[in-house]
């Protein structure tokens, strides 16, 4: 939520371009002015004259057993304040792609779509499916909100050939890697953390696993989520959704085919150990169950994911197991970092002014954004203190009942509560971890694919071929690489590399003016 950021020692500082970043996620005014009960009598009204209206909100997950209760909640107080209902879908990740492509190209109607740069924003905007939120100051007029409180350095991280077609979540600016180990197994083998710096040191922890816990995967996978996708520091500029990147934490500015690189190369060669050697779910090349998903099963030991401060709180919660994150690669922030988690309005939607009205409520309104996030109090969860919550009786991960985990999907995550086992200082560490990243010299940059649509269908298709089997383990890759590389180059990906340096070449000499 695929995935999708690097170091700068161009002409500007990175002390510089971190400040960009941060405008957006340091600020606070957004608690400042927002109430964090349910509206009463007395609260204010929709404008008369706006007709009622049903919002139509897609996202991936899954659905939830209280979903229709929660969403009553936020229809009574939705209708109070914008004269609207919503709709809520969420569509398993596992089947996210397939149907919305199918969505998109059938024009269904729909009014506000989760876009992420790692999941084909850029494609979808040149297919024509977002609508440009600056066109008859849409963003100007219905998301004042976002625009004080995200700010407009975020903002410009959603662009696309100069527009902006998506409101970035307001959340951390940077990411990292590595994985996340139940708790429950690391203290019953007594397993030392403090020596996991690499992926190759996690092995002797799967050995364990496999021969003392048979009825448990080592560590789970999926064409989407694995050691190729989530352990490395390319840079694709604008979404992995086409060929060609940089390294994010060097200065080079050579864009090149990730594919032929020895770090990938060597990660492929891993998973393809680690898979012959059980360590790894024998279905990760086809499975449709995402790693949050298969965790809730309890037989998951360990899965591959970005990190960022609190991961580990987030994912226990939401699994119902405890869980503790090791990192073990550096922290950076990519040209694409402020798009990794967005909403963006659709060409299909009806009302784009009350879609905007929504999504601007999302990043001011803490009552609507927590009841979105973790439901009604007293019924999902209890206040422990005005900004603690714990789970409510009956409501654990097993139970199913409102407990989405999609907090990181939606407007200003400094407007959300926090879970009793979170840490206290977890927004102050958010803040930290912005300040030491790595930044890309592509920061501010976004590939512009019009010029190359055609090769990328045909190497996508090429991917979808090659890449789940190979990132997965699942097949030889001293037998199916060179094949891999051999469909692409016939597919035009050199052509899509060249496209993606000539772009990216004219960025940087502007960029020194």
């Amino acid at each position: 939520m695929k995935r999708i950021q690097k170091a700068s020692l161009l002409a500007v500082s990175v002390s510089m371009v971190l400040a960009i970043f941060l405008t957006g996620c340091s600020t606070n005014k957004e608690s400042a002015s927002s109430s964090t009960a349910a509206p009463s009598a007395s609260s204010p009204t929709a404008e008369p004259q706006l007709a009622p209206y049903t919002i139509k909100l897609i996202y991936p997950g899954e659905v939830q057993k209280d979903q229709a209760l929660v969403v009553a909640e936020m229809n009574k107080y939705l209708t109070k304040k914008i004269n609207a209902t919503i709709d809520i879908t969420p569509i398993s990740s596992g089947s996210w792609g397939d149907k919305v492509n199918l969505m998109i190209a059938s024009s269904e109607p729909m009014d506000i779509l989760f876009a992420a740069n790692w999941n084909s924003y850029a494609t979808n905007v040149t297919k024509g499916a977002f609508i440009d939120l600056e066109e008859k100051n849409l963003l100007d007029k219905y998301g004042k909100g976002i625009k004080e409180t995200l700010g407009q350095s975020a903002l410009d991280g959603a662009r696309i050939k100069g527009k902006i077609y998506a409101v970035p979540t307001n959340k951390e600016m940077a990411t990292s890697g590595g994985f996340l180990l139940r708790k429950d197994m690391v203290e019953k083998y007594k397993l030392d953390l403090s020596t996991l710096k690499s992926e190759r040191d996690l092995e002797p922890f799967l050995k364990i696993i496999k021969d003392s816990e048979p009825n448990m995967i080592p560590l789970y996978l999926d064409g989407g989520n694995n050691l190729v996708q989530h352990l490395n520091t390319w840079d694709y500029m604008g979404g992995a959704t086409s060929f060609g990147a940089i390294d994010g934490t060097l200065t080079s500015t050579k864009v090149v085919l990730t594919q032929e690189q020895q770090k990938d190369k060597d990660l492929i060669d891993l998973t393809h150990d680690w898979f012959m050697k059980g360590y790894i779910n024998k279905d990760a090349p086809t499975t449709k169950n995402s790693p949050e998903t298969q965790i809730k099963a309890g037989n998951v030991f360990a899965i591959v994911t970005p990190l960022k401060p609190g991961k580990d709180g987030e994912v226990s919660l939401a699994s119902g197991y405890p869980f503790v994150q090791a990192e073990t690669m550096k922290t950076w922030t990519s040209s694409s970092t402020a798009s990794g988690s967005m909403l963006a309005i659709s060409k299909t939607s009806k009302d784009p002014e009350r879609a905007m009205m929504f999504i601007n409520l999302l990043h001011t309104d803490k009552y609507l954004l927590n009841l979105l996030d973790f439901g009604i109090e007293g019924v999902h969860y209890v206040k422990v203190n005005d900004n603690v919550i714990d789970i409510a009786p009956g409501n654990d991960p097993k139970a199913n009942k409102y407990l989405p985990g999609a907090a990181w999907m939606f407007g200003s995550q400094f407007l959300n509560y926090l879970w009793k086992n979170e840490d206290p200082e977890k927004w102050n560490k958010f803040r930290e971890f912005n300040k030491k990243a790595a930044v890309s010299v592509a920061v501010g940059f976004t590939f512009d694919t019009a010029a190359v649509k055609n090769e990328i269908a045909a190497t996508t298709s090429v991917k979808v071929e090659f890449s789940g089997a190979l990132n997965t383990g699942a097949v030889d890759p001293n037998t199916i690489l060179p094949k891999y590389l051999e469909k692409l180059k016939a597919a035009g990906v050199d052509k899509i590399l060249t496209e993606k340096q000539k772009q990216f070449d004219e960025f940087l000499a502007t960029k020194k003016k």
